[in-house]
């Protein structure tokens, strides 16, 4: 096997969860950038922008669902970074502090149209693009061959569902 494809082997889990997660801050860049308004002049009503916002919610949390439920329990057994207590775990509920808030939002402006405000709907982005950009970076480089292989064998990571 050439070791290129040894590598990417190694890699496997990194370069998933970097496809996804690239998904994710492009998503939440656009519902940033069109939070002004400009969503309008893409064609969208303010429901059709919200939808987007709550998709980008759902979305995270579907993904941390399933790391959480069936990634991180194999993982923690010898990456502490993935236990309970430690800072994946503890990103993810930052991050979900954030969504909660941005479901709130979504829900009132939803209810009532007119109260919509760009500089809420961005301070509110605002509150947990740091927390949320940072681990999405550092879930991938935990993932990475070059840490991988400080905690199990190819065979292993093979085996480890993503």
């Amino acid at each position: 096997m050439s070791s290129a494809r040894h590598e990417a082997k190694w890699n496997r889990l990194a370069d998933s969860m970097t496809y996804f997660h690239n998904h994710f801050k492009h998503e939440f860049n656009t519902v940033y950038e069109l939070a002004d308004g400009s969503f309008a002049k893409r064609g969208m009503s303010l429901p059709m922008y919200l939808r987007m916002a709550a998709q980008l919610a759902k979305g995270l949390t579907a993904h941390h669902t399933i790391e959480e439920r069936y990634i991180f329990p194999i993982l923690a057994k010898r990456m502490t970074m993935f236990s309970d207590d430690d800072v994946h775990l503890k990103s993810h509920e930052a991050i979900h502090h954030g969504l909660d808030d941005l479901n709130k939002l979504i829900r009132k402006w939803l209810e009532e149209p007119s109260t919509y405000k760009p500089e809420e709907m961005r301070a509110c982005l605002d509150s947990w693009r740091e927390v949320l950009f940072k681990h999405l970076d550092q879930e991938v480089q935990d993932l990475s061959a070059e840490n991988m292989k400080k905690y199990w064998t190819l065979e292993e990571v093979e085996r480890i569902p993503i």
